[in-house]
């Protein structure tokens, strides 16, 4: 087969994330599957060194990764490894460690820089450590808001789902004693629009209907405890509502997952970080995935972190990571095919397919 073979298939990149974490183990096993090959073009960013080492130890050896320097090089038919980094890292499997930061930023930033430029058309982070990551160069609490600077002027909304189950939040990676004052009806008003607008475009749904959960317990229990809800959510709902979103609550955080309520709806907004993504890990950690919606380029990742606890034992699942691939796929091709029909509205759904 030839390197030019399915000239047209998507590219997706796959920034390797930290060194001595469970990322490399998780790829490998991904592409380990053959039918990931037929559906895409899988390119790893990082060194040859790190994926013979992990190869090697990992016993995956059998699995074929092409090493590029340019973009002439890629083939695609196979996996491929872009090797921008230069130096040799120092591995300690299961340890947080400085070159294990630097590694991780490094293979980011190039694939950040492909994607710009149109060499990859989606992006599949693997996990970070969001403290040794740290630098002059990277300053953000997470993958989220260093894609949301880079590419959404700021503005980006972190999506953690599964199936039929999406929860977004209004606040992300901040302190809990900050979580309050960032509570406004304006930043409400941009997370919903920012929810409501990818439900559509990202998921397909004509027209979603959104909870919004309470900041505080019983939804503050008719200002018993607290007035949030009566002074901010509840009229934020309203005025959303009255101009035609399917917006719903707010609703009392603990009953409304406890009871299921949330099936009875496409999407769930959360106000802050634990309370949306405590629930959504319960019930489906180990295969859900994290969405940034709100930029214009696609980005997805598994929805756990580096597990240095179980890095080099050939024991983590894959599932979370291979959904993201999946998912960065199927988010690309349904955002392409929404631009062919704005182009023509007279083409039907099923002559762009």
């Amino acid at each position: 087969m030839s390197d030019n073979t399915d000239s047209h298939k998507i590219r997706i990149g796959i920034s390797a994330g930290d060194l001595n974490g469970v990322g490399m183990e998780i790829i490998l096993k991904t592409l380990s599957d053959k039918r990931i090959n037929e559906m895409m073009t899988p390119i790893i960013f990082g060194s040859s060194s790190v994926l013979s080492y992990n190869r090697k130890t990992l016993n995956f050896k059998d699995i074929p990764v092409k090493i590029i320097k340019q973009w002439n090089e890629v083939r695609n038919d196979q996996a491929n490894l872009f090797d921008c980094i230069d130096s040799q890292p120092k591995i300690e499997v299961g340890q947080s460690t400085r070159d294990g930061g630097q590694f991780a930023y490094e293979s980011l930033k190039s694939a950040a820089d492909a994607l710009e430029n149109g060499h990859i058309q989606a992006l599949v982070t693997a996990p970070i450590d969001k403290h040794n990551i740290q630098s002059e160069e990277f300053k953000f609490p997470g993958h989220t808001e260093f894609l949301g600077k880079r590419f959404g002027q700021g503005k980006s909304l972190m999506i953690l789902c599964r199936d039929e189950f999406r929860v977004a939040l209004v606040t992300g990676h901040v302190p809990l004693s900050q979580v309050e004052p960032l509570i406004t009806s304006q930043s409400i008003g941009e997370k919903l629009k920012l929810f409501e607008h990818s439900l559509r475009l990202d998921f397909g749904l004509e027209r979603p209907r959104i909870a919004v959960l309470g900041l505080n317990p019983h939804a503050g229990d008719q200002g018993l405890i607290g007035d949030t809800e009566e002074k901010i959510i509840g009229p934020t709902v309203k005025k959303h509502f009255e101009n035609g979103m399917l917006v719903f609550g707010p609703y009392a955080a603990d009953g409304f997952f406890g009871s299921q309520k949330h099936k009875n709806f496409d999407g769930v907004l959360a106000m802050y970080h634990d309370q949306g993504l405590v629930p959504f890990k319960a019930l489906n950690f180990g295969g859900g995935i994290n969405f940034t919606a709100g930029l214009p380029v696609v980005r997805t990742s598994p929805d756990h972190g580096t597990a240095y606890d179980i890095a080099g034992k050939g024991i983590a699942n894959e599932e979370s990571f291979r959904e993201a691939l999946y998912m960065a796929k199927d988010i690309f091709v349904r955002r392409s095919r929404h631009r062919e029909w704005a182009k023509n509205p007279l083409i039907k759904q099923e002559e762009v397919k």
